[in-house]
C-alpha cells in the first residue's frame, strides 16, 4: 500500500469532480447522449449562479466524462441552458429539468435551485456512466427547509471548494460555532460575515451554534438588555446568517428550581463534594422556557425571519411527562431539535442497554424522539431532527464515514413520515465530527427530495448503482449490508466504550490498574492530542471502567453480553472485509481500485477498533478479579491472560498501521485530531510495553515474602 502523508485527505476531498467516471460508450433506450455538438449558454449580465452552474458543469463535463463543451453567450441547438423560471408556487431550491434530443433546460424555482439541478446533472451522469441523460420532463423539491452539516476539513474551515463539496453534497446549509464575537470553535479569530456571504454565494446558508453564556436569570432587572446584548447583537453583527442553535450545556443560567443545583455543572460542587442535582443545562428547569421566550425575542427584535432553534439533547435521559411539560411552555416561533436514536434502549436477558450517544445501529426512532415528536405536534412546534446522514456518528469515532448504508438508508426512511406530517421542518445531519463524501449521500438526495415525473430507483438499486459508479461492481453493495447485518444489534452504546475505544479505535491505551506508585496519582493517562483543538483529549477518557446511569443496567451486568455480541460482530465485520479483499482483483485499475483499496482500509480499520473494544472489556474484567485475588498462583494466571491480551492488541495494532498509512482521514476527527494516525499507533504499542513492565513488577509484589527489597523496575 502507498502512503499518504498526514492532512493529504484534504486535497482528495477538494477534487470534487472525479476522473475516469466515463465507462459506458452508448447511451440506454431512452436517454440522449451529449457530445461535442453540444454547448453550454452562460449569457453576459446572467446572474453569478447562472455562471457557476454553467462553468461547474463545464468543469465537470470535461474532468470526469471527457467531453470538453464551449459556453456559449448564445441560444443554439444542442444546447444545456440554465434559467430562474420559478411556477405559480414556487419552492425554495426546487427546480424542473426537461431533456429533449437537443435541448437540456434546466429551470429554477430561484438561483439556488438552478444550482441543486446543475448538481442533478452531474449525478444522473455520474450514475449512468456516461455523458448521458434520460428523456422527459422532471420537477425535484426539497422536502426539508435546511440540511445542516459541519465543515468536513475542519472545525469551522469553510475555504471556497469545501462550500463546493457541500453544495454537491446535497447539504444546504453550514454552521459557524460561536465562542465570541468573530470568534470560532478553536477560540481563534474569524470573519464569520465574510464565510457567510462565500456560503451564500455557493447557495448555503448558514447557522450559528451557540457556545455564548446567558448568565442571567430572566427574571432579573437587566436580563433583556443583557441578552440582547448577546443574542441581538449576533444578528446585528451577522446579519445574513439565517439562525441560531441552543443547546443546554451550552447555555446554562442560573436557574431557580429546586430540582438543579442553579449553578454551572462546574460549579456544582462544595468542598469537593458534587451537588447530586442537575444543573440547570441538563434540566428542563421551570425558568428555562421563560429564558429562551427572552432569547427567540432577542433576536427577532434584530431579525424577525431569523429561526431559533434549542436542542433537548441534554434531557433527553428524563421522563416523558417533565419533557413535554417543558415543551408546553416554549414559545410557538422556537424549533425544536431532537436526536433520533438518544436513549434507544435493548433489553437482552433482562439487561437494559440504551444508546447513550449518536449510533447508527438503530434504525428506528427511540422514545424520547417519538414522545418529543408527538408533543412538538401536539403544541405547535416545528422540529428539527439530528439525523447524522451524513454518514457519521460515535459507533467508531475517528473514520470518515460508517459503509454500513442499508442502516443510513433504513434510518432516513424512518424519518420521512415526520416530514411528510410537516412537523420535521429540517434536519440535523452531522455534528462536528463533521462529513466525507460518501454514498449517504446520494441516499439522502433519495429520501429527502420528492420528484414529480420521471422514475426514481428505490434505495436498494441505487446502492448497486452507486457500487457499479464508485468500484467498477455491484458486490460492494453486498459487503455494505454484510456490514449493516454485522453492527445490527450487535455494537456496543455505552459512554465508556463511545468515549473511548470507539472513539478513538486501536489506539485507545490498555492502562494496568494496579497502581504501584511512589506518588499516589491517578492511572488515567492524558490521550496525548496536538494542541488547538476544540476538544481534544477532553472527550477521550483513558481510564476504561463502567460510566453507570440510572437508565442502563449496570457495567457488570452489560459486559458479557457486550462481549458475546461484539465477538460475533467481529465474525461477521471481518468476514465482508475478507471478501471485499477478495473482490479488489476485479475492480478496474485506477479510480475504481483506488477506492476498493480504501474502502478495504477502512473496513479494516473499523475491526480494529472493535477488536480493541472486545480486549478491553476482557482487560476490565481480568483487573477486577486480579486485585480480589489474593493467592499468587492464582494471580499469576490472570497476570497470563492478560499478557496474552496485551499481545493480541499489539497484533491488532501493527496490522492496521498499513491503513492510516493509505489513508489519512483514518484516525483523525474535527474536534480532537488526529488520534490514531501512526505516531498514535505507535505510541500505543509503547504503552503496551509499560503495560507488560508494570505486570512483571506485579509479580515481584506477588512474590514478596519471599524476596528482599526489588524496587521499582
Amino acid at each position: 500500500m502507498s502512503q499518504e502523508q498526514k492532512y493529504a485527505f484534504r486535497r482528495r476531498m477538494q477534487a470534487i469532480h472525479q476522473p475516469g467516471m466515463r465507462i459506458r460508450s452508448t447511451p440506454k433506450d431512452g436517454e440522449i447522449a451529449l457530445d461535442s455538438s453540444w454547448s453550454i449558454l452562460n449569457p453576459d449580465g446572467a446572474a453569478a449562479q447562472i455562471r457557476s452552474a454553467a462553468e461547474d458543469l463545464q468543469n465537470y463535463l470535461t474532468v470526469s466524462q471527457d467531453l470538453r463543451l464551449d459556453l456559449d453567450t448564445e441560444q443554439t441547438a444542442n444546447q444545456i441552458a440554465f434559467r430562474v423560471s420559478p411556477p405559480s408556487r414556487p419552492h425554495r431550491g426546487a427546480f424542473c429539468v426537461r431533456i429533449t434530443q437537443n435541448t437540456v433546460l434546466v429551470s429554477g424555482d430561484d438561483l439556488r435551485g438552478v444550482l441543486n439541478g446543475q448538481i442533478w446533472l452531474e449525478d444522473m451522469m455520474n450514475l449512468a456512466g456516461g455523458p448521458f441523460l434520460p428523456q422527459g420532463t422532471i420537477r425535484r423539491m426539497p422536502r426539508v427547509k435546511n440540511r445542516v452539516i459541519f465543515s468536513g476539513s475542519g472545525i469551522d474551515d469553510y475555504p471556497d471548494w469545501q462550500l463546493e463539496a457541500i453544495r454537491h453534497a446535497g447539504f444546504d446549509t453550514i454552521t459557524i460555532l460561536v465562542r465570541g464575537f468573530d470568534l470560532n470553535g478553536l477560540r481563534k479569530n474569524c470573519d464569520f460575515n465574510d464565510i457567510i456571504e462565500r456560503a451564500e454565494a455557493h447557495g448555503l446558508d448558514t447557522m450559528l451554534y451557540n457556545h455564548l453564556g446567558a448568565h442571567v436569570h430572566p427574571d432579573d432587572p437587566g436580563a433583556d438588555a443583557a441578552l440582547d446584548s448577546v443574542f441581538g447583537e449576533l444578528f446585528r453583527r451577522y446579519p445574513k446568517a439565517a439562525g441560531l442553535h441552543l443547546v443546554g450545556e451550552s447555555l446554562e443560567y442560573p436557574s431557580k428550581d429546586p430540582r438543579t443545583t442553579g449553578k454551572s455543572f462546574r460549579e456544582s460542587v462544595v468542598d469537593g463534594i458534587p451537588d447530586p442535582r442537575p444543573s440547570p443545562g441538563w434540566f428542563p428547569g421551570f425558568d428555562y422556557p421563560a429564558l429562551l421566550r427572552k432569547i427567540v425575542t432577542a433576536v427577532h427584535h434584530v431579525k424577525p425571519e431569523a429561526e431559533v432553534i434549542f436542542s433537548t439533547y441534554n434531557f433527553c435521559y428524563l421522563p416523558s411527562d417533565v419533557r413535554e411539560a417543558f415543551l408546553a411552555e416554549l414559545p410557538k416561533d422556537l424549533t425544536i431539535n431532537i436526536a433520533f436514536e438518544m436513549q434507544k434502549a435493548r433489553t437482552t436477558d433482562g439487561v437494559r442497554r440504551p444508546a447513550m450517544d449518536y449510533t447508527v445501529s438503530v434504525t428506528d426512532p427511540g422514545e424520547y424522539f417519538t414522545s418529543e415528536a408527538t408533543a412538538a405536534h401536539r403544541q405547535g412546534l416545528h422540529f428539527r431532527a439530528c439525523t447524522n446522514t451524513g454518514g457519521l456518528c460515535w459507533d467508531v469515532g475517528c473514520v470518515p464515514y460508517l459503509p454500513v448504508h442499508q442502516l443510513w438508508s433504513k434510518r432516513m426512511e424512518a424519518v420521512l413520515p415526520y416530514i411528510r406530517k410537516g412537523d420535521c421542518t429540517s434536519l440535523f445531519e452531522g455534528i462536528h465530527y463533521g462529513w466525507w463524501p460518501n454514498p449517504a449521500q446520494d441516499l439522502g438526495k433519495l429520501f429527502y427530495w420528492q420528484q414529480e415525473g420521471g422514475r426514481e430507483p428505490s434505495s436498494g438499486e441505487l446502492l448497486y448503482a452507486i457500487a457499479r459508479r464508485d468500484y467498477g461492481t455491484e458486490e460492494v453493495a453486498e459487503i455494505w449490508a454484510a456490514w449493516s447485518e454485522a453492527l445490527t444489534g450487535r455494537i456496543v452504546t455505552s459512554n465508556e466504550d463511545q468515549y473511548g475505544p470507539l472513539r478513538v479505535g486501536p489506539a485507545y491505551p490498555f492502562i494496568f490498574q494496579v497502581n504501584m506508585t511512589r506518588t499516589m496519582l491517578s492511572k488515567e493517562i492524558p490521550f496525548p492530542c496536538e494542541p488547538g483543538q476544540m476538544f481534544g483529549n477532553t472527550i477521550i477518557m483513558t481510564g476504561y471502567q463502567p460510566f453507570e446511569s440510572a437508565n442502563q443496567s449496570p457495567g457488570i451486568q452489560r459486559y458479557p453480553l457486550d462481549i458475546r455480541e461484539m465477538t460475533e460482530l467481529i465474525c461477521l465485520w471481518e468476514a465482508a472485509d475478507d471478501r471485499l479483499a477478495g473482490l479488489l482483483p476485479q475492480m478496474p485499475s485506477g479510480r475504481c481500485r483506488g477506492n476498493g483499496e480504501r474502502l478495504l482500509a477502512l473496513g479494516r480499520f473499523i475491526a480494529a477498533a472493535f477488536r480493541t473494544t472486545l480486549n478491553i472489556k476482557h482487560w476490565w474484567l481480568l483487573n477486577r478479579r486480579l486485585q480480589l485475588t489474593a493467592e499468587p498462583d492464582r494471580a499469576n494466571a490472570l497476570l497470563d491472560e492478560m499478557v496474552q491480551i496485551l499481545s493480541a492488541e499489539e497484533k491488532n495494532v501493527e496490522d492496521v498501521l498499513p491503513c492510516v498509512e493509505l489513508d489519512s482521514r483514518l484516525g483523525w476527527e474535527p474536534s480532537m485530531g488526529y488520534v490514531a494516525d501512526a505516531r498514535h499507533l505507535c505510541w500505543k504499542l509503547r504503552q503496551l510495553d509499560f503495560a507488560r513492565r508494570e505486570i512483571d513488577q506485579y509479580r515481584n509484589i506477588l512474590s514478596i515474602p519471599q524476596t528482599a527489597n526489588r524496587g521499582i523496575f
